[in-house]
């Protein structure tokens, strides 16, 4: 369930710039295995929280799939 809240909120918060851009969550699905790998499960589900998860899948993106580095380059995450 966690894993769940994580992956959504993921989805519903890549951080200011996809908002903005007011993106297809389907666009960011390749991410969310990532997402719930290395994303803080207990965290609150804040603004900040959710550019923080973006910014560690950017770190970690040796780690991520090829379809989830094109998502975070698509949006200036990486």
């Amino acid at each position: 369930m966690k894993t769940r809240a994580v992956a959504l909120a993921f989805l519903l918060g890549f951080g200011a710039t996809a908002a903005a851009a007011g993106i297809d969550l389907s666009d960011l699905s390749p991410c969310m295995p990532a997402a719930a790998r290395f994303c803080d499960r207990n965290a609150e589900l804040t603004w900040a929280n959710l550019r923080l998860c973006g910014a560690r899948l950017a770190v970690h993106s040796a780690s991520v799939g090829e379809a989830c580095r094109e998502v975070l380059r698509r949006y200036r995450q990486l």
